[in-house]
C-alpha cells in the first residue's frame, strides 16, 4: 500500500480554476455580462475573479501568452437548449449545436461547445434522467 493510500489522501474539491486571457476587460465582459457569471473582484495585475458556486475563476491576464490554449472547463446546466438558445442571443457562436455524447444506464449525457474572446474552449453539459 502506497503513504497516499495509507493516509486516505485525495484530491476531491476543486477550489479555483485559472484561464489565461489576453485582454482582461473584454475577458471580464464576456465571462460578467455574456455569461452572467458572478463578479467577484479584480486584483492587479490584470486578474479577474468570479465565484462559480462555491469554485472561484481566476481570469489570468499576466498568462496571455497561453490565451486559447487553457483546459476546456465544462459547466453543468439544467436545460442545454434553453442555456444554448440564451446563449446565442448574445451573439455567442457556438462549434456546433448541442448533441449527445453517450448514453449511459441512466441518463444521456449532452453538450455544445463553444470558445470564449481568446479562444478557450468552454462546454455546456447537461445529464438527461431517462
Amino acid at each position: 500500500m502506497s503513504e497516499c493510500e495509507a493516509k486516505n489522501f485525495g484530491l476531491n474539491q476543486i477550489g479555483q480554476i485559472a484561464v489565461p486571457v489576453s485582454d482582461i476587460d473584454r475577458a471580464i465582459k464576456f465571462y460578467r455580462d455574456t455569461l452572467g457569471m458572478r463578479f467577484l473582484f479584480q486584483a492587479p495585475p490584470s486578474l479577474a475573479f468570479f465565484d462559480l458556486n462555491g469554485i472561484r475563476l481566476m481570469l489570468d491576464g499576466p498568462a496571455k501568452a497561453q490565451a486559447g490554449n487553457s483546459s476546456v472547463i465544462y459547466y453543468k446546466v439544467a436545460d442545454l437548449d434553453a442555456a444554448y438558445t440564451t446563449l446565442l442571443a448574445c451573439d455567442v457562436q457556438f462549434d456546433a449545436k448541442p448533441h449527445l455524447i453517450a448514453k449511459m444506464p441512466d441518463h444521456e449525457l449532452w453538450m455544445a461547445f463553444f470558445r470564449d474572446p481568446d479562444r478557450n474552449l468552454i462546454a455546456l453539459m447537461c445529464e438527461v434522467k431517462q
